[in-house]
């Protein structure tokens, strides 16, 4: 067995019982009345216990309810925290001593999301993204792979989300060779773009697949600049696999539509529509949400997802574009199971999807307005200004 499918225990049994048996669910996509039925369940439990440990949530509590969402839960309880409360304050709800990871959401300046994790949480959600490797049949202990990552090389001092995550996801597949996008310089990070031409010529003539991770505008860089220079497409070998997250934060100008992209990403590196993948998530809210082969963000069973507006935080129908609201009980370690993002999104039901997964999934329309805070992926932006 992969250790992150291994067994991991809540903080109090007794507490969360149905936290547990909830994040227990081997099924990344069950759908059901027993599900939704567990699920409300499970809400209560971690509401309760962050209205015992944290003052703030339990304020929130006792405010007028928020408006329910139907695609959430009939009467589960959704206080709305906005993700860039994070930026400005640090919220527990464990002792500083039972902090076991901490991780920030931006880069080397601008406001940062603090989040802390305990054991539980961080290991918890480290279990959701291994299941839906394993659902889709990432997990090849016996297949060694050369990665190309685009994200930030680790540094002594790096607690950012994506180069954590990224880091990660390399234990999915044993490494022959890996390269990082990203070079750590020692006084920051420089993005290595004829580095990361030659590994991807490299692993074209190696016997083993290559595994593209990181932010996609890095890789579209790195192919448009193959294509400035004259070089021929190549062809990685069979089983190649690109599973990409941040978007394309502080290049919107630039972005081109996921059909396009992924048809670049064939002609050019050879590697399948169905084996490019797209993927969504948040140091505020760590439930990862990957694209099925139909490029659609499903909604895993440990979580649900609603569209909010944006004047009124009122739940929207289906299809109709609002803020990001996402909600699941795994988290003890800070009051952000209910976490509305600065995301606009709109939120379809499963059978609008011809894969087989039945629950809900949602699409990313882009940040809601102009911000000052900033995100790993605006920050690692900054690192490609210049290029053409």
């Amino acid at each position: 067995m992969n250790p992150h499918l291994a067994p991991v225990e809540v903080p109090d049994p007794a507490a969360l019982g149905h936290v547990q048996r909830l994040c227990d669910l081997d099924e990344p996509y069950a759908a059901g009345a027993d599900v939704d039925e567990l699920f409300a369940a499970a809400m209560a439990e971690t509401n309760a216990w962050h209205t015992r440990r944290s003052p703030l949530f339990a304020a929130l509590l006792q405010e007028t309810p928020e408006a329910p969402a139907p695609t959430v839960g009939e009467g589960v309880r959704t206080p709305l925290v906005p993700a860039a409360f994070f930026k400005r304050h640090e919220v527990l709800s464990v002792p500083r001593d039972e902090v076991f990871l901490h991780l920030t959401s931006s880069g080397t300046t601008g406001q940062k999301s603090q989040m802390f994790f305990d054991e539980w949480t961080i290991r918890s959600a480290q279990r959701m993204v291994a299941r839906i490797f394993d659902h889709y049949g990432w997990i090849t202990p016996d297949q060694p792979v050369n990665y190309l990552l685009y994200s930030y090389e680790p540094a002594p001092s790096l607690k950012l989300g994506t180069s954590f995550t990224d880091n990660y996801l390399c234990d999915f597949a044993p490494a022959r060779h890996t390269t990082h996008a990203l070079r750590h310089t020692g006084s920051g990070h420089e993005f290595d773009v004829h580095g990361c031409i030659a590994a991807l010529q490299r692993y074209a003539q190696d016997d083993v697949p290559v595994r593209i991770l990181g932010f996609p505008a890095f890789l579209y860089f790195t192919l448009e600049r193959m294509r400035a220079m004259g070089l021929p497409p190549l062809r990685l070998p069979e089983g190649s696999l690109v599973v990409l997250g941040g978007g394309w934060k502080g290049h919107a100008d630039r972005q081109i539509g996921k059909a396009d992209f992924c048809a670049e990403v064939t002609e050019r590196l050879g590697i399948p529509g169905d084996r490019i993948r797209d993927t969504f998530g948040s140091v505020e809210h760590c439930v990862p949400y990957v694209e099925c082969a139909h490029h659609r963000l499903h909604v895993p069973v440990w979580s649900r997802a609603a569209v909010r507006d944006t004047g009124t935080l009122h739940p929207l129908p289906y299809g109709e574009r609002g803020f990001l609201h996402l909600v699941s009980p795994y988290i003890t370690s800070v009051p952000a199971q209910s976490v509305v993002m600065g995301d606009l999104a709109s939120l379809h039901p499963g059978e609008e999807c011809p894969c087989p997964l039945s629950t809900d999934w949602f699409t990313v329309h882009g940040r809601a307005g102009v911000s000052r805070n900033r995100s790993c992926a605006v920050a690692a932006a900054e690192l490609m200004k210049g290029m053409s």
